[in-house]
């Protein structure tokens, strides 16, 4: 069967890995020069399979309105002049209830850890060299309050068994990352998630790409897609650069541009855009440097190892299409990194980047058959498009194919919000 995919970040590249895999012709088409042009190029580097967990959640909404008036705010909103904006919010506000944080928390933990599997499985056969490091997450707490808390986290990733040590004395902190002795005294606990690790997403999803060409997988680059062909319940055909693409079957995985991209097609996917930031700092004193990946919840910001620098990202800023680096937010990405772990690079030759993450009110992905008969969808995945785009990949790649999944997946899809 011909695949055509829309979107070459590492939802697109990964989904186009197991379609090649499972003996179809492949074709991806992105407007970039490159894969990982865009959100999968500069996010955070961790594999967060343990830190999976809903931005909707209980006591959200009033977080948010402290958050506002906070001057190095994890959250900020700024009206984008779009009713849509609101009614995102609303549908997020809906699902800051514990059954809602519960269910959706599932879906996400699920996804999250069949992806740490297919990674698994994935470099043992390729063995591909992203900067990786599998030395676990650490999340630290500053006030008694995130503690408990984090307590309402750990019952789902039990059940699923994901392995974790609570921390009730800071001091401990330091046999995980020994460079926080001069802050563990000021935290008041932490949680440690062996399971995760880190990496370079651009590095990863530009060469899982050059492994799927190796598969016949062809990419289209510099290819910007200019409108979807449909005939009655099926998709004709794809018009990019004025020319026309036909396939048997057509995935979106154009992360935040799928929704304005599926609009055209009468679609209606409650998709926002999320804008987050990141620094990367070249490090300079090893022993001053984090071992892995620190969590800081109170600003909800990650600081991450690769091999020669330090990736600082995070936040979760709510302006629209809006890619303009805000100098504020690079002030608080300074500040976290400075205070956790002073002298560790070389800050004044950071890159600033920004970029957007498709976010859905209820923070899971949405996975599968769309109205039209021959196309699927695979966005959404918020925050967590790095950690959960092998199996996000895996479980679209197996729908199309007509294989059963390893895992459920109906819940997943985007009919639950029809």
């Amino acid at each position: 069967m011909k695949v055509l995919v829309l979107g070459a970040g590492v939802i697109g590249v990964s989904t186009a890995w197991y379609l090649a895999k499972n003996g179809h012709e492949v074709t991806v088409i992105d407007r970039a020069a490159s894969a990982a042009a865009e959100t999968s190029f500069a996010n955070a580097g961790q594999l967060s399979y343990g830190y999976t967990t809903p931005w909707a959640a209980p006591g959200m909404p009033k977080k948010a309105m402290k958050w506002l008036f906070k001057e190095h705010s994890p959250l900020i909103i700024r009206p984008d002049g779009s009713v849509y904006q609101w009614l995102w919010l609303w549908q997020m506000w809906r699902n800051c209830n514990a059954h809602a944080y519960t269910t959706n928390k599932e879906r996400m933990v699920r996804v999250s850890e069949y992806s740490r599997e297919m990674l698994s499985r994935l470099q043992a056969e390729e063995h591909i060299d992203f900067e990786g490091r599998q030395r676990g997450t650490l999340q630290i707490f500053r006030t008694d309050k995130e503690v408990a808390a984090s307590k309402k986290d750990i019952g789902v990733l039990q059940e699923y068994g994901v392995p974790l040590t609570v921390i009730d004395n800071p001091a401990q902190c330091t046999e995980y990352e020994p460079a926080l002795a001069h802050i563990a005294p000021r935290l008041a606990g932490a949680l440690y998630l062996s399971n995760d690790g880190t990496g370079d997403c651009r590095l990863f999803t530009e060469r899982l790409a050059e492994k799927c060409v190796g598969l016949g997988v062809r990419f289209l680059f510099q290819h910007t897609i200019n409108a979807i062909e449909t005939n009655g319940c099926r998709v004709r055909s794809v018009l990019a650069n004025g020319q026309r693409f036909e396939a048997d079957h057509y995935v979106c995985a154009l992360g935040s541009f799928s929704r304005p991209m599926l609009k055209t097609v009468g679609m209606n996917v409650p998709i926002y855009p999320v804008k987050g930031y990141s620094l990367t700092i070249p490090i300079h004193n090893e022993a001053a440097a984090p071992v892995s990946t620190v969590l800081d919840e109170t600003y909800k910001v990650a600081i991450t190892r690769f091999d020669r620098r330090i990736r600082v990202g995070g936040m979760a800023e709510l302006s629209g299409y809006r890619l303009q680096h805000h100098p504020k937010r690079k002030e608080t990405l300074d500040l976290v990194v400075n205070e956790l772990f002073p002298n560790s690079g070389q800050t004044e030759s950071a890159e600033f980047w920004s970029g957007l993450r498709p976010m859905t009110p209820d923070s899971a992905p949405l996975i599968g058959a769309t109205r039209f008969a021959n196309l699927s969808l695979n966005s959404g995945h918020g925050t967590l498009g790095w950690t959960m785009g092998l199996g996000a990949g895996k479980i679209l790649a197996d729908l199309i194919s007509g294989i059963q999944p390893e895992v459920v997946y109906g819940d997943l899809s985007p009919a639950r919000y029809v």
